[in-house]
């Protein structure tokens, strides 16, 4: 029988840019979404369950379309974030509508997920490699443990052409592991790699070659209890805050701060894209078509 491999995806913000799901553009050549090719990566390399991590209200779309064409190839399961789940006495306040961020959303699978499990973005295109490497990531992580891991991009392979970016950038240390995890806004491409504002507002320059988290994780099940502490000493702190949110980063590095956790950085040379920018759609279309013109994918993905 062969091993269950999970992988969750965080697809709750998924055609909230757009106004809704049956908004959204398509940007493969069969009407695929970029998730389309996340889970057919993900499945090529090992991965045979995927959670989707969905709001609601877009529940019956995403299942008629993404879910329905998925569910042939590979076990699916759905849980929900949403912005009254909250633990213990908590509740939202009145005119709140922003969901609490990515930990609230992973804590969505903590009763479903027994087992070592990756983590990823809906709408970001990491690569098959990429997959490969976090595949290998999760089958060494031990279950009982707290020792996790990160896969990690090449900055100058996360940029836009057409505007600023956020990255978190990462400090390992000489064995390979997550020391800090920067959050770094406004980063600019360059002819020579990168460019971003200092806190006093001079100019750094970056290689591009810094290793950068793009939301590609692996955990074991021992991470919720700790995501759990983390989201309900922020809901104390920031509940009142109409945009707060808690996300992954934050929250991871908080943890190896404190010594109750460490992230292995994984290293890929895999080209990350998405549409950060408007601009950036025509892009992302072209090279998922010039992917399947050299034979990477198939045109009808899903056939």
């Amino acid at each position: 029988m062969q091993k269950r491999k999970t992988i969750a995806v965080l697809a709750a913000g998924i055609g909230a840019r757009y106004g809704g799901l049956k908004q959204m553009d398509p940007i493969g050549p069969s009407g695929e979404f970029i998730i389309d090719y996340s889970v057919y990566d993900a499945m090529r390399a090992g991965f045979n369950r995927v959670i989707f991590i969905i709001r609601k209200d877009i529940e019956n779309d995403f299942r008629a379309t993404i879910g329905a064409r998925v569910a042939r190839h590979v076990q699916v399961d759905y849980v929900f974030q949403e912005l009254a789940n909250l633990p213990g006495r908590f509740s939202p306040p009145q005119g709140r509508t922003k969901p609490w961020g990515t930990v609230q959303a992973m804590l969505a699978c903590s009763g479903v997920v027994r087992k070592p499990f990756a983590v990823i973005n809906a709408d970001d295109y990491y690569g098959r490699e990429a997959y490969e490497v976090l595949s290998r990531g999760v089958d060494a992580l031990d279950p009982a443990s707290t020792d996790y891991c990160m896969v990690g991009f090449r900055l100058n392979n996360t940029l836009s052409e057409h505007g600023s970016v956020t990255r978190g950038v990462a400090r390992s240390n000489a064995d390979g592991y997550l020391q800090e995890l920067e959050e770094v806004p406004g980063i600019e491409k360059t002819p020579t790699g990168a460019r971003c504002a200092t806190a006093d507002g001079a100019e750094k320059t970056l290689s591009g070659n810094e290793l950068v988290s793009m939301n590609m994780w692996g955990f074991t099940p021992k991470v919720f209890a700790d995501l759990r502490r983390a989201f309900t000493a922020f809901l104390r702190r920031k509940i009142d805050e109409p945009k707060s949110e808690l996300v992954i980063p934050t929250a991871v590095g908080d943890l190896i701060t404190a010594g109750k956790a460490t992230v292995k950085v994984l290293s890929t040379g895999s080209p990350w894209f998405g549409i950060t920018h408007p601009a950036d759609r025509p892009q992302v279309v072209g090279k998922i078509n010039d992917l399947v013109e050299r034979g990477v994918y198939p045109r009808r993905l899903w056939d």
